[in-house]
């Protein structure tokens, strides 16, 4: 039987798993320091724990699972806590909890990595002995504050990398960008209709806020259909695959009809939150494009081409055509599967700055396959 894994599960452990080589990485370099630092002094052999082979295994497996332990809690149940905190109060908050967590966790590994290096049973009473004079030691001082750095180094990275986008610091910490490479991708512009009437109608702040529910609403189907957010632009979203992923289970195309359902089922909460439904429009088109690091203050990952143009202004012809979705004929004919969409021609199209025309599509309906 195979196993599936959901595009939101393979999110949530990538950005699981640099918990855990963050804490193995730093777990060494305080080992390796704390050995060359202190030695063989007596104090210290009374209290920490002698570094052999097995321990040493079970050390660093015990420190990766930890780092996993506070990478699941943290993805799973505390990203989405503190959402009103700045990034300090955030890290503050988090740190006391987890300290109280870390705390438990040396309460339980120190006597089992005792009973090892005393090779006896973690109930013999000099297993506890030793976990006696381990507390009232400089060195579980010394490894709370080693877990406490630990647990900020890999909080604050985790802040970040959600701030300006998990692929997109892998992609720094990679180098991928650092020299511009050409890809082929298939890039969505979708904007907000009416939206400064909106904007007019609710003011700034709740337009905000509106704003914040609208996109915070259209993520779960673009992680559903594994999509990357490439860029906020005002109420504008461009969203972004790889050729192959975009094309893949016609993936960019059910991405934006589960995001017109998803907000489709919310219009009940909109109407009494904010007194209006909010609704898009997309245009979709796929091509070659330049990527690359580029900026002097301020770095990012942009895409640079004629692709990102043509997808904009086949975008701004919705209104003209009196549709939601535009497709142009290069997407149409990237799909190499057979299709339950149905396609309507809309003829050729002068796009401006194009010399060539455009044949665009659009999405009739669904084919009725019963």
């Amino acid at each position: 039987m195979r196993f599936y894994l959901s595009p939101k599960a393979k999110r949530n452990i990538s950005r699981i798993i640099p918990f855990g080589i963050i804490w193995f990485f730093l777990g060494n370099i305080f080992l390796y320091v704390e050995i060359a630092a202190l030695g063989d002094s007596a104090a210290v052999a009374a209290s920490a724990i002698q570094i052999n082979f097995q321990i040493y295994i079970f050390a660093s497996l015990s420190v990766i699972m930890v780092g996993l332990l506070v990478g699941s809690i943290e993805v799973i149940y505390l990203s989405n806590r503190f959402n009103d905190k700045s990034l300090s109060q955030k890290i503050i908050y988090k740190t006391i909890i987890y300290i109280l967590f870390l705390f438990i966790i040396i309460l339980i590994t120190f006597p089992i990595a005792a009973s090892l290096e005393l090779n006896t049973s973690v109930l013999d009473p000099i297993v506890w002995e030793k976990y006696v004079v381990f507390l009232k030691s400089k060195t579980f001082i010394s490894t709370n504050v080693q877990l406490a750095v630990e647990l900020l180094v890999s909080l604050f990275y985790f802040e970040i990398s959600e701030n300006i986008g998990h692929n997109i610091m892998i992609k720094f910490l990679s180098g991928r960008y650092h020299e511009p490479t050409q890809e082929r991708r298939v890039f969505m512009f979708l904007d907000m209709r009416s939206s400064t009437a909106n904007a007019e109608k609710l003011g700034h702040l709740q337009y905000f806020e509106f704003l914040k529910t609208y996109y915070n609403d259209l993520s779960d189907a673009i992680i559903e259909y594994e999509g990357e957010i490439y860029q906020y632009v005002g109420d504008e979203i461009i969203v972004s695959w790889p050729l192959e992923k975009g094309i893949a289970n016609f993936n960019c195309i059910r991405c934006f009809l589960t995001m017109k359902a998803d907000l489709q089922r919310r219009s009940d909460f909109y109407l009494k939150t904010f007194g209006l439904q909010p609704s898009f429009k997309a245009g979709l088109h796929c091509g070659d494009v330049t990527s690359g690091e580029i900026g002097a203050l301020k770095k990012e990952i942009i895409y640079t081409g004629d692709t990102l143009n043509a997808t904009s202004r086949i975008q701004s012809l919705c209104n003209e055509y009196e549709v939601d979705i535009l497709l142009s004929e290069e997407l149409i004919q990237a799909f190499t599967s057979s299709s339950e969409f149905q396609f309507t021609s809309l003829g050729q199209n002068v796009l401006k700055g194009k010399k060539e025309n455009v044949v665009l599509f659009t999405i009739n309906q669904l084919k009725d396959n019963s």
